[in-house]
């Protein structure tokens, strides 16, 4: 198994605040794809991940719910760590380059 670690800034961090605010079955679904991750790892693939294009470090688990599709971007640290850096609900085909950069500056700075 892999171990996840959620990135935190004051003490709090904001994937799980994220979380929290979903629905019951909101939840339970972007939980279940995070174990997923934990149990699989990178093997998981397509569907449920990807490799941003144009940035090493850069992973997304990609979930659906319903008609909500959320992203969570993380980092592949080291030894089978996930370091889970930002969790937002996506609204259009193409991923928003202000959510790219949210991750990047959290990545940058535990790097």
């Amino acid at each position: 198994m892999y171990k996840i670690k959620y990135y935190a800034e004051n003490n709090k961090s904001p994937v799980i605040e994220f979380i929290k605010e979903q629905s019951a079955k909101g939840k339970a679904k972007i939980l279940r794809e995070i174990e997923l991750l934990e149990e699989f790892g990178l093997f998981l693939g397509m569907p449920h991940l990807k490799k941003l294009k144009g940035y090493d470090d850069l992973w997304e688990l990609r979930i659906k719910h319903s008609s909500n599709i959320f992203r969570i971007f993380f980092l592949n640290y080291q030894d089978g760590i996930f370091v889970l850096l930002h969790i937002f609900k996506k609204k259009s085909n193409k991923t928003s380059q202000r959510e790219i950069n949210i991750a990047l500056n959290r990545l940058n700075s535990i790097k």
